[in-house]
């Protein structure tokens, strides 16, 4: 525990790997996979792989952790000593946990809890626990980091390029992209969020081949003249995703950058993103 004992929680859509978790002392809070016969809690008793393995004919829906879950969340984290709570939560425009949590930190006066709506999604939402946690690890008060998260929402993004979008479809997740995809015509897109945390259509390219090309230049012209964190997300494509690495790792207008991991992403994004998905989530000027 840090001096200031001050907690960083995250709900499982924020996609960070345990080993992440484990160095950085991040806390979490799983959503809930649907299944017919079963709710099973993500990254807990299901992964990417089981939910692929299921795909195409069962297809299941996801759930934010209870109201009751989130308390008993943060009475175990008060009954461990902590006395603050940074509580991140993926987006309020696609899910419902960050309103979830604000709940249930409004029943507490013996635990100061702040709950931030990253207005993002995978681990452009992880992302700021990580920044979070290296800020405590500084010495930076509670109060000034809670300052500065939504300062840093317009320095964090996502690109993904998705080989179909009939789970996001599926999922009633597709916000501005509804509409815009002519899956017939091979055309692909490369998908973002918007500044209210809704998902928009970055570009639409015909081909995968040059979809990825466009995915790494949409990347490299956001990260352009700023130092960066990059974290390399991937649905059942490793290849791909190692191969938008190399490519990331050695191109010369990437000259300040830092790709804290590869990971296969979270089961809750799995169902509803498909398999071969290759993303890139950038940290602009984490030093700031």
């Amino acid at each position: 525990m840090n001096e200031q004992k001050t907690a960083i929680l995250i709900d499982s859509g924020c996609d960070l790997p345990e080993r992440i978790r484990k160095k950085y002392d991040i806390e979490i809070l799983p959503l809930r996979v649907i299944y017919p016969e079963k709710d099973y809690q993500d990254g807990v008793d299901i992964n990417p792989m089981m939910i692929y393995q299921r795909f195409p004919d069962e297809i299941p829906t996801t759930s934010t952790p209870s109201l009751a879950e989130a308390t008993d969340k943060f009475d175990e984290l008060r009954d461990k000593g902590y006395e603050k709570v940074i509580a991140i939560a993926i987006s309020s425009g696609l899910s419902g946990t960050y309103n979830t949590l604000r709940l249930a930190a409004s029943e507490y006066e013996d635990l100061e809890i702040f709950v931030f709506d990253t207005r993002n999604i995978s681990s452009a939402s992880g992302i700021f626990a990580i920044w979070a946690a290296t800020r405590l690890q500084k010495g930076e008060s509670f109060e000034e980091i809670c300052r500065k998260l939504p300062e840093k929402i317009g320095d964090s993004k996502a690109f993904f390029y998705m080989d179909t979008l009939k789970y996001l479809q599926h999922g009633g997740r597709i916000g501005r992209v509804a509409g815009t995809i002519g899956e017939a015509l091979k055309i692909k897109p490369i998908i973002s969020c918007d500044e209210n945390g809704v998902y928009y259509t970055v570009a639409k390219i015909r081909g995968a081949r040059t979809a990825k090309l466009k995915l790494a230049e949409e990347v490299i012209r956001y990260s352009f003249g700023h130092k960066t964190w990059m974290i390399l997300k991937e649905g059942d494509a490793h290849a791909e995703a190692a191969a938008m690495q190399e490519l990331l790792e050695n191109h010369e207008k990437l000259v300040d950058k830092q790709i804290l991991f590869e990971e296969q992403i979270t089961a809750t994004l799995a169902l509803n993103t498909g398999p071969g998905l290759v993303g890139v989530v950038v940290m602009r000027d984490p030093d700031e």
